[in-house]
């Protein structure tokens, strides 16, 4: 199994609620310690600024922590792609995460063909997956749709069940309806609760085991381990009152995932 962690895992800790914020080496540094190997930098924009000098730089301060990098980021227009390709390319990450639809671009599903069309060849050539991830602002259908009308053996899917419950989309039926076109997994667990009152509901994350994700069922369905798909630790942790007992949470979320993933894997 190929466990990773996200800068989702450590959300708060770079925040700028956080007293001190973390940077990416930081990130890095504390994913080495607590002995994982995959750091995927997703939905970080600070990573824009990055000229060639300061990549390469990264990449080799992860590869002296024995850590291998992926990439994140949203939006499915050529030069935006492009852009990410080659970031990607810099920091030696071999898998770059997006989705469809940004704050200020939602093409249609047959606009997002034809883009994804255009970007997807320069991917192949580089050895690098493009991963669609699942979120409530796409049905899944669309977005398996779009993947298989573009046909490229480097274009897949990014599962994340939770996101689609916003949608009223079951998890279970996300996880069948993608699992063979399945490149990366974001491992986090969620309740689905109604809030005070009875009026409304809360869509909120939960320890990994504790809320409403059926990973054996994730597992069994789209076989990451037998397949070669990473699996990242990320988190919906709620602000808990202060910067610093919301960053002991997300540490001790952290640990936990990680625990129950290794039991698994045992």
């Amino acid at each position: 199994m190929t466990i990773g962690l996200s800068t989702y895992a450590f959300f708060w800790q770079w925040h700028d609620t956080a007293t001190s914020p973390l940077s990416l080496t930081d990130m890095i540094e504390k994913t080495a310690e607590w002995d994982v190997k995959l750091f995927q930098i997703c939905d970080y924009p600070a990573i824009d600024s990055y000229d060639n000098a300061a990549l390469s730089e990264l990449r080799h301060y992860a590869e002296a922590c024995d850590v291998t990098l992926e990439l994140g980021t949203r939006g499915v227009t050529p030069s935006h792609l492009s852009h990410y390709l080659h970031i990607a390319e810099l920091l030696g990450a071999r898998l770059v995460r997006s989705m469809i639809n940004t704050t200020d671009h939602r093409p249609t599903p047959e606009e997002a063909v034809r883009m994804l069309g255009q970007s997807t060849p320069a991917y192949e050539q580089a050895g690098v997956t493009l991963a669609l991830e699942t979120y409530e602002q796409v049905p899944v259908r669309d977005l398996v749709g779009i993947v298989d009308a573009v046909g490229s053996p480097n274009l897949g899917i990014c599962l994340d069940p939770a996101n689609c419950v916003a949608a009223l989309e079951l998890p279970r039926d996300t996880i069948e309806l993608t699992a063979p076109r399945v490149a990366n997994v974001h491992v986090k667990d969620f309740a689905f609760t109604r809030q005070a009152g009875w009026v409304g509901f809360s869509l909120v994350g939960a320890p990994l085991g504790d809320g409403l994700l059926d990973y054996d069922h994730l597992t069994q369905t789209v076989q990451p381990d037998r397949r070669g798909i990473s699996q990242v630790v990320e988190h919906w942790l709620p602000w808990q009152g202060d910067s610093l007992t919301t960053v002991n949470t997300e540490d001790q979320w952290t640990l936990h995932s990680l625990a129950y993933l290794r039991s698994k894997q045992a």
